[in-house]
This record gives C-alpha cells, sequence and structure tokens, in this order.
C-alpha cells in the first residue's frame, strides 16, 4: 500500500467484472482476458530429474509454529525448527505455517463474510470503487492502460496498518461485521508476522529483534481475491506472475478452493497444494534486499479453475513508509558484494503500485546497475 493515494489520469477503458461476466456470459472470455500465448498458464511436463518438485506437495517446507513460540531459545526443538524455518527461507522463498495459534472460527468467519460480500449485487460492491493508480477497494489493481491484459479476479484491497493510510470509506458496510471481522483478523496476523520476522532475524544469526526495531511502526495491508470459475482457464491469468514488495506476504486459502496459487521453482510453475487451516508464507522484494539476496522474494501466480471459484485472504507485511532500506553489513563481504542501493520504503511502495505485474521487474528499482558501485 503507498503511504498516500495516487491519483493519475489513467486511461484504462472498460473493465469488465468477471464475477458478472461468470453470472450472465459464463461461456465469454472477452478479448482483453485472453493472455499472448507466451503467457498462457500452459500445463507443462517436468524433465525426469525435477518431476517430484512438481507432483509432490510436500516438498514445500512446513513449519510448526509452536516449536517456535512454545520453547525456549536453547531448546533442541526451537532449534530444530528454526533451522527448518532458515532453510525454507533460503531454499524456496515460499513455506506452509501450521499450528499458528490463530482461531479457526475466526478464520471460517473471514472466509464466509467475504465470499457474502464477492456475492453481493455489484452495484453495492461499486461503492467501494478501487481507483486507477491506488490499492484500495473493489475491482482490479494494477491497471493503468486501456490495451493492458486484466487478470480473470476481483479484488478487495484495505490498507490495516497505519491508520492514517486507511480509507474508511472503502470499508465495505455490508454484510455487516465484515469490517470488523476483517480487523479481528488482521490483528491475528500481524501477531504472526510479528513473531516470524523475530524467529527469520534468529535463523539469520542476528538478534531477535533487529527487524522491529528497523521497521518501525510496520506497514499492514489486506487484500481479498475472488477468482470465479473460468470456460477457458487456459487462456485467461488469475493473477499476473508477480513477486511481492512485502517483507512477509500471508495467504490464507478457503476451504474447498482448487489450487490456484502457483509459485516458479527451478524454472517450473509448481502448483501449491495448501494444507488445511495452514498458511503459506512468502519472502517479500524487502527481505530480499535486508539479506543482499541471500533470502529470494520468489515469482508466483494464481490460474483460474474451469469448474470452481476460489477466494485467499492475503496480508502484507512490511516496514513503515519513513524507513530507509538497503542491505545489512552482515551480508556484505568480498564473496558478496552489494547488490542493492539505498532507499526509502514509501519511495519503493509507490513505484510498486504504478506499475503492471511483471514477474520481479519491480525490484529493479533497487538495483545497482554498475558493478563499481558501492554500498
Amino acid at each position: 500500500m503507498a503511504p498516500v493515494p495516487i491519483i493519475s489520469p489513467f486511461n484504462v477503458g472498460h473493465i469488465d467484472d468477471v464475477i458478472e461476466l461468470r453470472k450472465t456470459k459464463p461461456g465469454t472470455i472477452p478479448q482483453r482476458f485472453v493472455r499472448d500465448i507466451t503467457e498462457r498458464p500452459t500445463i507443462t511436463t517436468p524433465p525426469p530429474n525435477k518431476s517430484l518438485i512438481i507432483t509432490n506437495h510436500h516438498h514445500m517446507p512446513i513449519i510448526d509454529f509452536s516449536k517456535l513460540s512454545k520453547h525456549n531459545t536453547h531448546d533442541e526443538i526451537f532449534l530444530h525448527e528454526l533451522l527448518n524455518l532458515a532453510t525454507a527461507c533460503e531454499n524456496w522463498g515460499f513455506f506452509q505455517v501450521v499450528n499458528h495459534d490463530i482461531d479457526l472460527n475466526l478464520m471460517e468467519r473471514t472466509e464466509k463474510m467475504s465470499n457474502e460480500f464477492f456475492m453481493l449485487p455489484l452495484e453495492e460492491k461499486q461503492k467501494y470503487p478501487m481507483l486507477p493508480g491506488t490499492v484500495q477497494g473493489y475491482g482490479q489493481a494494477f491497471v493503468f492502460s486501456e490495451d493492458q491484459k486484466l487478470d480473470w479476479c476481483n479484488m478487495l484491497a484495505l490498507a490495516i496498518q497505519p491508520q492514517h493510510a486507511r480509507n474508511p470509506n472503502l470499508w465495505p458496510n455490508k454484510p455487516e461485521k465484515l469490517s470488523e471481522t476483517l480487523e479481528e483478523y488482521s490483528r491475528e496476523v500481524r501477531k504472526v508476522c510479528e513473531n516470524l520476522v523475530k524467529y527469520i532475524g534468529l535463523g539469520l544469526g542476528l538478534k531477535e529483534d533487529v527487524f522491529e526495531k528497523m521497521f518501525g511502526e510496520a506497514v499492514q495491508a489486506i487484500r481479498v481475491n475472488y477468482y470465479p470459475a473460468c470456460s477457458r482457464p487456459d487462456l485467461v491469468m488469475g493473477l499476473s506472475p508477480h513477486s511481492d514488495g512485502s517483507a512477509l506476504t500471508v495467504l490464507q486459502q478457503a476451504k474447498g478452493s482448487p489450487v490456484g496459487l502457483q509459485i516458479l521453482k527451478d524454472g517450473l510453475w509448481m502448483p501449491v497444494h495448501t494444507l488445511p487451516n495452514a498458511l503459506v508464507i512468502n519472502i517479500g522484494d524487502t527481505i530480499e534486499v535486508l539479506t543482499n539476496g541471500k533470502y529470494k522474494s520468489v515469482e508466483h501466480r494464481a490460474v483460474a479453475n474451469e469448474n470452481k471459484d476460489r477466494l485467499s485472504v492475503v496480508t502484507f507485511y512490511a516496514p513503515s513508509y519513513e524507513v530507509e532500506l538497503g542491505p545489512m553489513p552482515e551480508f556484505i563481504d568480498e564473496n558478496h558484494p552489494c547488490k542493492f542501493r539505498r532507499y526509502n520504503h514509501g519511495d519503493y511502495s509507490k513505484h510498486y503500485i504504478t506499475n503492471r505485474l511483471q514477474g520481479k521487474k519491480a525490484l529493479d528499482f533497487a538495483k545497482i546497475q554498475t558493478k563499481n558501485a558501492s554500498f
């Protein structure tokens, strides 16, 4: 989320609401949603030596949060799980967290009310419009021109922290208690994020409060994505490939939703099979910069399903907009030269949301382009 709304005269043309399309014209795929052949989510057959990566979802690391939060830092169980977390961050950039202590009833209520919101009449949802150049409200984000291909997705996005970044007019009044539930849910997810960055710091050999002190009043936003079923999922993209500009991203996939999230692993798109009640966590661009590339943000995307709708609740957790960031000295030496310049996180946030989702291209903002540049 950018620290202030960015209003620009983007000519985005007509944007069909995909939920309405599914209701009224279930077999129709407007041309703006049809991807070029090279961008379509075709099924890739992996070479023999990579088949296990694609077919066995248990290869994605699973972190037991209770082993970290309920043991002291000298406990063998804690140290083993801390190593698992460090390995997951370095080798995958994605992992699933179980036993995270978020109340399951709260998670279910969040899913239920979010679904109810997306099923409201279009005119009700359009009371909370996501304007071009912003990422709050209902609609489609990251659309900046009338010839840009659109994602097969509608979303409701809201800033949570800091308070001044919120637009109260974009918080829905219906269904009743949706906004209240999203507030409660966000508080619980924030606790998970605060603890995770502590454990990530320890796994890097740093003090446990290093990121807490560095981030200041951490920025938090929530985005609920709704992907209607699509008659030709092979032609469209649910959400374009991208990495996240956050420090951490937390995803909850609604029960009964089909597999939709895919991550780019070893050059192949791998479907993520979420475990029941688990949270899917990924490293964002911010952590890649701070660790000078030791931990990398991972490109990911969402695909549509022919028969089932999919809903996901996504939380973004990042440093304060006022913070200056750059690689930490602990990760720079003769063998690991500085890869990123120092920058203001608020500036990076503006850059991120005012550009199309294009893989990891947004991170070019921070990269040092010349070999002789110094930290």
